[in-house]
């Protein structure tokens, strides 16, 4: 696993859409397609040959400011020549969300092989150490025979999410962490700590970019590549997001 550390969540989100370009240049060249889960808009990509996953989604109507999808069409979809037809946004809305979540399964399957491979997953992580919508003590914690599954509520509403057996089959992780809320999540993290949902995610081909808040660099006058305080931090009980 790899770390940077860049001084502040512009220059994160600037590093992170570099990354995910490269990806996708090399995917497009590869294999002729890009199987994605987000990117940032202002980057010259092969925007024809995108196919974009979302990680997880809140069980909520659509247009719902709680919902993913609403943040990715405002960041992505507003701003970049992507096709909605390669947005495969999750089915929360459906009257039978458990059929649905087999049917995004099979979708997946459909343009990312079986078992899928994703080209790139791009990842963040909450100060409870949860990432997509694994969550602390949830059953989908235990999915191993389904690539999306659902979990039971969490912060007021249940979630549709890819599971560890996609997401540890994926070609790339991006790990996209801001804020200095994340530090000890972020230690665990780098330490492999199993203990959190993140820390069971792959660590093989995996970038980590962070702030200088979410690190706990010392100097503001480090260079592009920070280091770690070394602190004693507490045990992760909630995640205050």
């Amino acid at each position: 696993m790899d770390f940077e550390v860049l001084s502040d969540a512009d220059a994160v989100a600037l590093r992170g859409a570099s990354m995910i370009a490269a990806a996708a240049r090399d995917a497009v060249k590869q294999r002729g397609k890009f199987v994605m889960l987000r990117a940032l808009a202002g980057e010259l990509l092969p925007w024809d040959k995108l196919e974009v996953f979302q990680v997880d989604e809140r069980i909520a109507p659509d247009g719902d400011p709680d919902r993913n999808l609403s943040h990715l069409r405002e960041t992505l979809l507003s701003h970049a020549p992507l096709n909605p037809e390669h947005i495969h946004a999750m089915p929360v809305t459906s009257a039978n969300i458990d059929a649905a979540a087999y049917d995004y399964a099979r979708t997946l399957e459909g343009l990312a092989g079986r078992p899928p491979v994703l080209d790139l997953a791009h990842l963040g992580i909450g100060p409870d150490g949860h990432t997509a919508s694994l969550v602390p003590e949830d059953p989908v914690l235990n999915v191993r025979d389904r690539d999306v599954a659902l979990t039971g509520i969490y912060q007021g509403r249940r979630r549709m999410t890819l599971t560890y057996p996609v997401l540890n089959r994926s070609r790339r992780i991006l790990w996209v962490i801001t804020g200095a809320e994340k530090v000890a999540a972020l230690k665990r993290l780098r330490a492999g700590d199993e203990s959190i949902p993140s820390g069971r995610i792959s660590r093989d081909e995996a970038l980590i970019l962070a702030d200088r808040a979410a690190a706990g660099v010392l100097s503001a006058g480090q260079g592009k590549k920070g280091r770690l305080c070394e602190l004693e931090l507490p045990p992760i009980t909630a995640d205050t997001a």
